[in-house]
């Protein structure tokens, strides 16, 4: 279930928003320029789904998005947990340590979950906007918003990126980042929703 979580920078302790109500979340998010919408596969998609048959269960939406933000390239980023015994799990796409940090964009942020969970965490405004997106989630976040990304200590997500160049648009570190303080995607997916 997709869940939101709204706590102040200095006090990641402090909950002022827990919630698994779409309605309510829609409503937060919008306050912050901040967009979530659900999509439905064409078809029921395997759970091993390659690449291509992703990208057609989702073709209707995903030349809509395309159409709507300009956005160039459209490709399918999987993050799964370590095999056994290799410490290694199959990844097409950055590592999650990558994405750990509090960084920025100078593009939009645009990501469909496909399958799985990752919580995005948003610094907007003096809060942090913590974002459990599920499968059927697709958020989109304005350029230049701080944010860091997690898929958990045993990742399994695969979402399909929106980019509007190759590459990626630029990312930078911010200095000082405070997304080490803040519940992991692991805490959130434990915790009780509101």
């Amino acid at each position: 279930m997709t869940r939101l979580q709204i706590m102040p920078e200095d006090a990641p302790g402090t909950v002022r928003v827990r919630t698994d109500d779409l309605d309510v979340i829609h409503g937060e998010l919008l306050g912050i320029g901040v967009r979530l919408v659900r999509w439905h596969a064409a078809r029921r998609l395997p759970a091993d789904a390659d690449d291509a048959t992703v990208m057609k269960a989702y073709e209707s939406h995903i030349d809509h998005l395309r159409a709507e933000g300009g956005h160039r390239i459209v490709d399918v980023v999987r993050l799964t947990p370590p095999r056994a015994g290799t410490g290694r799990g199959r990844r097409t796409g950055p590592a999650r340590e990558d994405f750990l940090r509090e960084h920025v964009h100078d593009d939009d942020l645009v990501r469909f979950v496909v399958a799985g969970t990752g919580c995005f965490s948003l610094h907007v405004a003096g809060q942090v906007y913590a974002v459990l997106c599920t499968a059927g989630d697709l958020l989109s976040v304005p350029g230049r918003t701080p944010h860091w990304f997690d898929a958990g200590a045993r990742p399994n997500c695969t979402a399909i990126r929106f980019l509007q160049r190759a590459d990626g648009g630029a990312v930078r570190l911010l200095p000082d980042g405070i997304a080490s303080r803040f519940p992991t995607h692991d805490d959130l997916l434990a915790s009780p929703g509101g």
